[in-house]
């Protein structure tokens, strides 16, 4: 509400049509009326309603530096209310508003087709934003006016051929200690999809191998990626949204996910359609090597606002899953844990931690130290693990021809 330097104008308001909708899509109407009360008789000389939206970027340089802004412009209209129609004129042919009663001017706006507004966003350098202004103008004092905002949200439908096809990525580093070469790692991994929803999952398979002297810590992250432009220069900011963890993996060892899962978290969807604010998701699997950095493989991902529908789509989410079980069935099964046997390492043992490492202080828990070789290895025999041979278990028959 807001009222006028004499306090002539009581009520002063926009109320939309359908106060507890949340959000509109392109293709919507959005309707609602002005409200207006005076507390004594007050002139007017037109009233115009208008609805507008756009991405604002601004980079700040510091204290005593200038800072650099970038705007795009999405939905602008306006239109003139009639008030003719409820409102009567005084001798100079002005609008009269009579006190103490109050007026009620509609107004409606259709905002564009599907695809070409961009999602209501609000982030530490920029946003989307939208809202619907109404201006009083007067004959003798400034124009009156009053604003209310709305929230956009475009569907975004993953049941796209590109959401629904799978990505997958490898990656591997050497690893040296104190310039010395010392064995490497390497990720490979594969989802069925790229497209998601909130609250579902994703099923995540790799193969993790290390071959360096150290204990690593296979992990698997949703990272949300902000990028902002503003005056031919971008802002990232990264955050960390849902992490999940996978077994130690000792030296000359490997690992293998085979569905491990990871929910997507309660979030906003993928920001598309702005050439100066980008809201990407990608899913980080990477390997902790204390003492060195991460190595980091990324697959990307879509959020959405429609999940899975359709036989079609079903159809295509089996058969990718199909053939990832197919492609990733020629991985051996990982071996039996290390953790059932006894072991009792002392100070002079050849597997002492020589150096504690922590992944950034993200996790409270130990994940063991860098490990060096020792020339003789006094450690516990594994449990019985062999590979078997299906040539020897089903021999060739032989037919003889006479």
């Amino acid at each position: 509400m807001v009222r006028s330097p004499v306090n002539q104008i009581k009520v002063f308001v926009l109320v939309f049509s359908d106060p507890g909708r949340s959000f509109y899509c392109g293709g919507d109407k959005l309707s609602g009326s002005v409200r207006l009360e005076a507390a004594q008789p007050h002139r007017v000389t037109g009233l115009r309603v208008s609805i507008a939206g756009g991405a604002h970027v601004e980079h700040r340089r510091g204290k005593n530096r200038s800072s650099r802004s970038q705007e795009e412009e999405y939905l602008k209209e306006e239109e003139e209310v009639r008030l003719e129609e409820q409102l009567s004129t005084d001798s100079d042919g002005y609008f009269l508003l009579l006190p103490d009663k109050t007026y009620s001017f509609k107004f409606g706006f259709e905002l564009p087709a599907a695809g070409r507004l961009v999602s209501s966003y609000k982030g530490k350098f920029g946003y989307v934003r939208y809202s619907v202004r109404a201006v009083l103008e007067g004959p003798t004092q400034n124009a009156l006016q009053c604003e209310k905002a709305f929230e956009v949200e475009e569907p975004l439908d993953i049941n796209r051929p590109d959401l629904l096809a799978p990505a997958a990525a490898s990656k591997q580093k050497k690893v040296t200690c104190m310039f010395i070469p010392d064995g490497q790692v390497s990720i490979s991994a594969r989802i069925d999809r790229k497209g998601f929803c909130e609250g579902q999952d994703i099923n995540i398979n790799a193969k993790f191998e290390n071959t360096c002297s150290r204990i690593v810590m296979p992990k698997a992250a949703i990272i949300a990626k902000h990028s902002y432009l503003a005056g031919g220069r971008i802002k990232e900011l990264r955050q960390k949204l849902s992490t999940v963890r996978g077994n130690h993996i000792i030296s000359n060892m490997c690992d293998v996910w085979q569905g491990k899962t990871i929910r997507v978290p309660k979030l906003k969807p993928s920001l598309l359609g702005c050439d100066i604010i980008k809201v990407d998701y990608a899913l980080m699997i990477y390997l902790h090597i204390p003492g060195s950095e991460k190595l980091i493989l990324e697959l990307p991902l879509v959020i959405g606002t429609i999940p899975l529908s359709g036989v079609g789509s079903r159809t295509s989410s089996m058969s990718s899953q199909a053939g990832s079980l197919s492609s990733w069935s020629s991985f051996p099964s990982a071996p039996p844990s290390y953790s059932n046997i006894h072991r009792d390492l002392q100070v002079g043992d050849p597997l002492t931690p020589l150096l504690r490492d922590y992944d950034g202080g993200e996790d409270e828990e130990d994940e063991g130290g860098l490990l060096m070789r020792a020339p003789e290895l006094y450690y516990p025999p594994p449990p019985a693990y062999s590979e078997v041979n299906q040539d020897t278990m089903n021999p060739p028959q032989v037919v003889q021809v006479f």
